[in-house]
């Protein structure tokens, strides 16, 4: 495990948000000391300092059963499903927290799209309970990079802020550059397997002036083909990488289980 620390990372202050995400924290962080924490879902008293209940957490939909190689939701634990052993994919192991579905894809939403600061501190605190005990398997954690032009529009990147809390758990450190995504690819929402691999076809490249770390967690928020993931991994082994897992908040189960 490393002993680096994985807070302090360079970043770029252009890039760094909007100034309204900025008093949006400023309010959160003031409202976290003076307000006790209330649950985000059902709005009772949240629990062990967190904006969540008990009987809320309980009912998250985590993905105890599934593929061990591309994580989607299984009846019963797999090495491989029937997908993977026909095809595997570049990516050696996935883990994914939840299945997504209620309430996890509202947290998302509101995290992703509408700057809610609150159910992001929730999604990364629980991204981090469960996987920083897996941190023996990989040397560094890798968000999936945002274009520039949509990390400008957005004003943070959600995968980067996911990891944060679990590269703090784990102590393992957190790689915000070397990965770049070069082409600016219409959004994935709506395309089909096929039509998402050809849309991110090259659009990311390796550019961190060595070869990148051995053994990498790649980082992301939600998975459902796993082109995203794939394409990183590509790239990634292309350019040195040896070992690649994919470590994602939420997997979309197949069509048959929606």
């Amino acid at each position: 495990m490393s002993t680096s620390e994985p807070d302090k990372i360079a970043e770029n202050p252009a890039t760094a948000g909007p100034w309204r995400r900025r008093v949006r924290h400023w309010l959160d962080s003031f409202a976290r000391v003076v307000l006790p924490p209330r649950c985000l879902l059902c709005t009772r008293p949240g629990t062990g300092g967190r904006d969540l209940c008990l009987a809320c957490h309980q009912d998250l939909p985590f993905n105890r059963s599934a593929c061990a190689r591309c994580g989607i939701p299984l009846p019963t634990p797999a090495k491989a499903c029937g997908a993977c052993l026909k095809r595997l994919p570049p990516f050696d192991v996935t883990h994914a927290v939840f299945r997504y579905g209620a309430p996890v894809d509202s947290l998302l939403m509101r995290h992703k799209f509408h700057g809610d600061l609150a159910a992001g501190r929730v999604l990364g605190e629980l991204f981090a309970d469960e996987l920083s005990t897996l941190s023996g398997s990989v040397d560094t954690l890798l968000p999936v990079p945002l274009h520039p032009k949509r990390l400008g529009e957005r004003g943070y990147n959600q995968s980067l802020e996911l990891a944060r809390p679990l590269a703090r758990r784990s102590g393992l450190p957190l790689l915000v550059d070397g990965l770049r995504r070069q082409n600016a690819t219409t959004p994935q929402t709506g395309l089909d397997r096929k039509a998402r691999q050809q849309n991110l076809r090259g659009a990311f490249a390796w550019k961190g002036g060595r070869p990148p770390p051995g053994r990498i967690a790649l980082i992301d928020d939600t998975m459902t083909t796993g082109s995203t993931v794939a394409e990183c991994t590509r790239m990634l082994k292309r350019a040195g990488a040896e070992h690649v897992e994919v470590w994602v908040l939420a997997r979309v189960p197949p069509p048959g289980q929606r």
